[in-house]
């Protein structure tokens, strides 16, 4: 399972939900791309200390996707698909899915745009 930005800070913050979803995975992982907003985010927050603290000791526990050349053609295609049928989705949660397309994995997310990509699931939490 993937986690998108929203996941991983409710997961971080102990949304109970969250971890029950990630307890019943085999497999949890974090784009690069939601590592990078996570980052972003937490340069800013009051509680910048306790997050930088959490992706230390914690970020081992999941795979890190990185972006591949297959990575940018699934990520194109998607785009165009997206384009063409007037339900674009916002660039960074296109990468998420095509990293979900890539390696078949649902996405965790409350966003819904993530449903209009044909061939990702995605579980609300």
């Amino acid at each position: 399972m993937i986690l998108d930005t929203n996941a991983l800070s409710a997961f971080v913050d102990g949304d109970a939900g969250v971890g029950e979803i990630l307890g019943q995975q085999g497999r949890a992982a974090i784009p690069v791309i939601v590592l990078g907003e996570f980052r972003y985010g937490i340069a800013t927050s009051r509680h910048r200390v306790a997050y930088e603290a959490w992706l230390e000791s914690e970020l081992a526990y999941f795979d890190v996707l990185a972006v591949t050349q297959e990575t940018t053609t699934a990520y194109a295609d998607l785009r165009v698909k997206l384009k063409r049928s007037g339900r674009p989705i916002p660039a960074n949660d296109a990468w998420i899915a095509a990293l979900a397309l890539e390696h078949g994995l649902p996405i965790l997310s409350r966003d819904h745009h993530f449903d209009a990509v044909a061939g990702v699931e995605r579980v609300s939490f």
